[in-house]
């Protein structure tokens, strides 16, 4: 790439402009073979998470807590996977994958905003499902509708102050050599890796970051289904023990999946794993996951298929099939 597209000249010093993606793979076939199945997989994760979103808001029944979570989940499944795909499907016809050095922040801030959202969602709603196991006649009181948009909107305000400062300290970091991110998306490590000044405040700001939000969240998961076990364990009857883990499995199983990925890939050591093995994993949190949520949610939820039978009954004016 001519470096006059890349740098600007102050005396003896360049600075970089613009960045260079290299995308998932170099191979020109195998871009043109992803192309297809990522954009399949991005029209399933905008259909899905909408219309779980649509069927929420449009049945009164599902207007509790635990599915306005679930909503607010899906909102931030869509802006997770489409701060990404559309940069990367348009990747894949491209020869040259350059993108400006305020785009690469702009990606960034979204990409965290969303992903550390997500962590406070899960929190939330691992707090939800124990209070709903362990306090059923006081759930009403406790997980009352202002709580529950309380929780969502520290949600989202947590994940925006978050990132918005990993995102400042992005800024403030001074780039004059290599310019090329070994990876499919403008990730903070990679970047900080090719800064030419020292990264110690983005150091700490991602640490911190990383100790508040998705520790700290983690933290309150597994404290939240501790109490879930204490509570079930004092259910005498199996059948009602069977029913509240229920309740919890298509959570539990989205937050292993979920947390599992991220630190597999932010916590392991990187001599451990290739940088296409992370790529992998990478495409797995912010591509797939999205994607699976509402099914993972939905599959087998009867308030989900009672509310799906009365909104295909009321558009119909046909009884629905028992």
């Amino acid at each position: 790439m001519p470096a006059s597209t890349s740098m600007e000249w102050n005396g003896n010093i360049s600075s970089v402009t613009v960045f260079i993606l290299l995308g998932l793979s170099d191979e020109k076939e195998l871009q043109l073979i992803l192309f297809p199945v990522f954009l399949g997989i991005y029209f399933i994760t905008l259909i899905w998470n909408l219309g779980l979103i649509f069927l929420i808001w449009m049945d009164s029944l599902l207007h509790t807590p635990m599915y306005c979570f679930l909503s607010s989940l899906s909102f931030v499944d869509i802006c997770y996977s489409s701060s990404i795909s559309p940069r990367m499907l348009s990747d894949f016809l491209k020869h040259e994958k350059n993108i400006s050095f305020i785009a690469c922040a702009t990606q960034y801030f979204f990409v965290a905003w969303m992903g550390l959202t997500e962590f406070c969602l899960l929190a939330a709603m691992a707090y939800d499902r124990y209070v709903a196991i362990g306090h059923p006649l006081q759930y009403s009181t406790i997980m009352a509708p202002g709580l529950c948009v309380k929780m969502v909107a520290g949600a989202y305000v947590s994940g925006f102050l978050s990132s918005l400062s990993e995102a400042l300290s992005f800024l403030n970091l001074s780039f004059c050599g290599p310019n090329v991110i070994q990876h499919f998306f403008c990730d903070l490590p990679q970047i900080v890796s090719l800064s030419c000044s020292k990264p110690l405040i983005s150091q700490i700001i991602v640490t911190l970051v990383a100790v508040i939000i998705v520790l700290g969240s983690l933290l309150i998961v597994l404290l939240s289904y501790g109490f879930i076990v204490v509570s079930v364990l004092k259910i005498s009857s199996g059948k009602g023990s069977a029913k509240a883990f229920n309740t919890c499995a298509s959570h539990l199983a989205a937050v292993t999946l979920y947390y599992g990925t991220v630190l597999s890939v932010y916590l392991c050591p990187k001599s451990s794993q290739s940088m296409k093995e992370e790529k992998v994993v990478a495409v797995f949190y912010v591509i797939i996951i999205p994607m699976l949520n509402p099914l993972i949610y939905s599959l087998r939820n009867k308030d989900i298929k009672a509310a799906l039978n009365r909104l295909t009954e009321k558009a119909t004016g046909l009884p629905h099939l028992k």
